[in-house]
């Protein structure tokens, strides 16, 4: 904890300046700056602009006992983050029944605010970065405590609190949760926060908005094409119907092309063979995407796991959004389907309007994609392990009936799963070949 002499702040942004020199050892390419919304964001774009890091809001809820709804029993964050007091739960009496209601209330209010201020735009990932939560004061600590809590569900490596003041109760406290708290004032009678502001005017949701796309421009780097010219990995959410998909979008500078990871029954945007699939075509300059095509929730009805249909519409939901992602916006792009979530690549590249060009399977049911195999015209690649017989002769009869230029290549001494020393990286390797032999140029026809 660190504390400088007591002094009034003229403004939000004075004291965004003030508090970015005692943040300045923080300085460096890991670190991002989250603005509590909506006071904390004009101090926040004052850090992150002194410190180079781009800036983005960390919206959190409290999730009240139901008896006395101003003590806080956890809190809940973007992404499905959910953290709770387990113990003050027991000690409250409050049934899980109970805990869900005032979730799902609260929810609402966050998904409401979180859109309000970012739209469609996908959240600056804190994933193994350093986190600066940064407010405008901090009197009690509640809503300061849960953004700490919910940075470090998030996969925050560190975490910082950062306020130009704050009351000395609240900072001892939150030193407890935090890798560091700075305040720059911890006056010994608090009073409001506004007491240490000559002007605390009241910051709108425009202002917040504003003040997001303003730092999104000082820190994107674009060519003339509007192409990425740095590195990005970002955490997304992507609207599918009523309900969010969470994923994660990587982009090399300048990418030859984009490839979304479909994957299969009982697996998640986490497969580690995607993963490293996935980090492997990255080091080779493809953009990657990997995303859970189901909520926790809609997994639970195993008949969805396979309903092969919805996979595929949820596949096409994904491919029409990364359209207007400015990141990878006029990027070509591939599938990568695994298990059935190679059936429901290939569906999905069988819609005339599809703009896939190109598709691997690994260890794929492509016969799952029934009726559709005939309409396909992406190429495609199926890797099947010699030692999969019965997939192997699955994928043998689903290539008979492809009119499109395919394939099909067989990994010696390789399983289903592919975990065989060496049989992966074979499949990363016959992967960037084909996607780098297919993506940008087109659809072709009978092979």
């Amino acid at each position: 904890m660190r504390r400088a002499t007591e002094q009034r702040f003229r403004d939000r942004r004075e004291a965004g300046r003030r508090l970015a020199g005692a943040l300045a050892p923080y300085a460096g390419p890991d670190v991002v700056v989250l603005g509590l919304p909506r006071g904390g964001v004009p101090v926040a774009a004052e850090v992150a602009e002194t410190l180079g890091a781009p800036l983005d809001v960390i919206v959190v809820r409290k999730l009240g006992v139901p008896s006395q709804p101003e003590f806080g029993m956890g809190a809940i964050g973007e992404g499905g983050v959910r953290v709770l007091d387990l113990e003050l739960v027991r000690r409250a009496g409050v049934a899980p029944g109970a805990v869900e209601g005032v979730e799902h209330r609260e929810r609402a209010e966050l998904e409401r605010r979180v859109r309000r201020f970012r739209g469609d735009r996908p959240a600056v990932p804190i994933e193994g970065r350093t986190a600066i939560i940064v407010d405008d004061g901090v009197a009690t600590g509640g809503t300061a405590r849960a953004a700490v809590q919910v940075a470090r569900a998030h996969g925050a490596a560190r975490v910082v609190l950062a306020v130009p003041v704050a009351a000395p109760e609240a900072v001892r406290e939150l030193a407890g949760v935090a890798d560091d708290v700075i305040a720059l004032e911890t006056p010994e009678f608090m009073r409001a926060i506004g007491y240490w502001y000559d002007d605390f005017t009241q910051t709108s949701d425009e202002d917040v908005v504003a003040l997001l796309s303003r730092a999104r421009e000082r820190t994107a780097v674009g060519s003339p094409s509007g192409r990425v010219t740095t590195a990005q990995v970002l955490d997304v959410a992507i609207p599918v119907g009523r309900v969010a998909l969470a994923g994660r979008l990587d982009v090399p500078p300048s990418s030859r092309g984009l490839v979304v990871f479909v994957h299969g029954s009982g697996s998640s945007r986490l497969s580690p063979r995607n993963r490293s699939v996935a980090e492997h075509l990255g080091a080779s300059g493809f953009a990657t995407l990997l995303f859970d095509l189901l909520t926790t929730d809609e997994e639970r009805a195993r008949r969805n796991v396979f309903d092969i249909e919805l996979l595929a519409d949820r596949l096409r939901s994904v491919t029409s959004w990364l359209a207007d992602q400015y990141e990878v916006s006029g990027i070509p792009i591939g599938y990568f389907g695994a298990s059935t979530g190679a059936a429901a690549a290939l569906v999905a590249a069988a819609d005339p309007e599809s703009p896939v060009a190109a598709v691997v399977s690994r260890g794929g049911r492509p016969d799952l994609a029934g009726q559709y195999l005939e309409a396909v015209q992406a190429p495609t690649l199926l890797i099947v392990g010699s030692d999969d017989r019965d997939v192997l002769a699955l994928n043998q009869q689903a290539a008979a009936r492809m009119s499109c230029t395919r394939e099909i290549r067989v990994v010696t001494g390789a399983t289903h799963l592919f975990e065989e020393p060496g049989t992966l990286e074979t499949v990363a390797r016959l992967a960037e070949r084909w996607f780098g032999e297919h993506l940008g140029a087109g659809v072709t026809g009978a092979g």
